[in-house]
């Protein structure tokens, strides 16, 4: 992106966030989804099937139980979600978890952790506590490592062979990790640089695996980066390559208030090319956010007006956090799923 260019999308951003008249005209309104993530059985629920809003679900599936063993893959998991969906007029978008946020869970095959030439295959992450204390938080798939990237690419391969313009499409999972700022605390062979170039091979392994289905990579921030005053160019790099191979960018939160995303993702959504495909996923805690207008906590119909007319969202992924799910994000896509203007 142009210095220029980027400066007239940063505007337009903050325009339409302080509701300032300077946000452009709207744009085709999204495909809406309802993200179940890992409950897989609430696809069979009424007001889902039944709701005409509802163009599909997005739901989350792990390496570990798509390769329970080495280069054994087991598609039947999505295939049997793929028919039934099918079957009631709805559609399937599918998450591949190479990574968790709870020390207790670890998202890889075990041939991963027990052979040494993938050098554990994981690598633990850490969190700030209240009291500024490290705390683990975590595992990652060691992305930087090329063993590991090769097994990844496996996967979307055989995920591929089968998948590949069945499904609405495929994610990626967040790009932002973290490991502290200490650099004892950082994995064997990590850098900044190296976390950006496994991303960059993640992403166009998805894409060679899926030449039909929308592939996106879920980019909202890169570890070694806290833009704009630290910015080495590796979050803006994944959205160059991904716009470069054709494949879409989005992320796991639709926050338009919220700083980070104000000075990361957010503005590289807004200025990506018309033909790049984009998706942001209203999760946990989005609808809990301060619209700072208003004082009170933002409303669906703020989110898909925003998701609409400023960062021209093809997808739009609704968490069924409750009360909101129930009492607002149903009702909002059985009413038509458009904004009021």
């Amino acid at each position: 992106m142009t210095a220029s260019r980027a400066v007239t999308v940063w505007v337009v951003l903050v325009a339409a966030v302080t509701g300032c008249s300077a946000a452009p005209e709207a744009s085709s309104d999204p495909d809406h989804y309802v993200y179940f993530g890992r409950d897989r059985e609430r696809i069979r629920e009424p007001e889902f099937l039944t709701n005409p809003g509802v163009v599909g679900a997005q739901l989350k599936y792990t390496w570990r139980e798509l390769e329970r063993e080495r280069d054994r893959y087991d598609v039947d998991l999505i295939v049997s979600d793929l028919e039934y969906l099918t079957g009631h007029g709805k559609r399937l978008f599918v998450q591949v978890q190479d990574v968790s946020f709870e020390e207790a869970i670890i998202n890889v095959p075990r041939y991963l952790l027990e052979d040494s030439a993938f050098n554990g295959g994981v690598a633990r992450q850490y969190g700030e506590g209240d009291d500024g204390a490290l705390v683990a938080e975590g595992w990652v798939a060691r992305r930087w490592d090329p063993a590991v990237q090769e097994r990844f690419a496996r996967l979307l391969t055989a995920l591929g062979a089968d998948l590949d313009g069945r499904i609405a499409g495929i994610n990626l999972p967040e790009t932002a990790i973290w490991f502290s700022d200490s650099a004892a605390l950082h994995p064997a062979g990590y850098s900044g640089a190296a976390y950006r170039d496994g991303i960059l091979t993640y992403i166009t392994a998805a894409r060679r695996a899926f030449p039909t289905s929308d592939v996106l990579a879920y980019a909202n921030f890169m570890p070694g980066e806290a833009r704009p005053e630290v910015d080495n160019g590796y979050l803006s790099s994944v959205y160059e390559h991904a716009q470069r191979i054709g494949v879409g960018v989005g992320g796991p939160d639709l926050l338009p208030h919220r700083k980070g995303q104000q000075t990361h993702s957010l503005p590289l959504i807004a200025g990506r090319d018309p033909e790049t495909v984009a998706g942001l996923a209203v999760q946990w805690g989005n609808l809990d956010a301060i619209d700072p207008e208003t004082g009170e906590p933002v409303t669906v119909e703020a989110l898909a007006r925003y998701a609409r007319d400023v960062l021209r969202l093809d997808y739009v992924f609704w968490g069924t956090q409750e009360p909101h799910y129930s009492k607002a994000i149903v009702p909002f896509l059985r009413g038509g799923a458009r904004p009021k203007e």
